[in-house]
């Protein structure tokens, strides 16, 4: 993996820990819901769950949560393929790693 690579992808770690933060201080502070129920809606919404338990009722809440999902699944997203990509690359180095040195051998 080159090091653009892992900077790009410590930039996605960041980013998508920045939204979940963002997305739970937002409701914490504008719905007036625990730390642990905002963590639970952000994490239920970028995920597209959306069990409803829990809905915006404020009108800066409402429009916050649309512009949340358009922005936040798209990073989730691409965060969660771009691990998948590093977990499959780094897989098929081992594979090719160990059927070379069986070669060898």
């Amino acid at each position: 993996m080159s090091t653009f690579d892992r900077y790009v992808y410590r930039l996605l770690v960041a980013l998508a820990l920045a939204t979940l933060a963002t997305g739970t201080i937002v409701y914490h502070l504008v719905e007036h819901w625990s730390w642990i129920n905002s963590y639970y809606f952000s994490v239920v919404t970028l995920s597209t769950v959306g069990y409803g338990d829990f809905v915006p009722t404020t009108p800066f809440g409402k429009l916050f949560t649309t512009f949340y999902i358009f922005v936040g699944v798209g990073i989730i997203t691409t965060f969660i393929t771009a691990t998948m990509r590093r977990r499959s690359d780094k897989m098929q180095a081992k594979s090719e790693k160990k059927h070379g040195d069986s070669k060898q051998g």
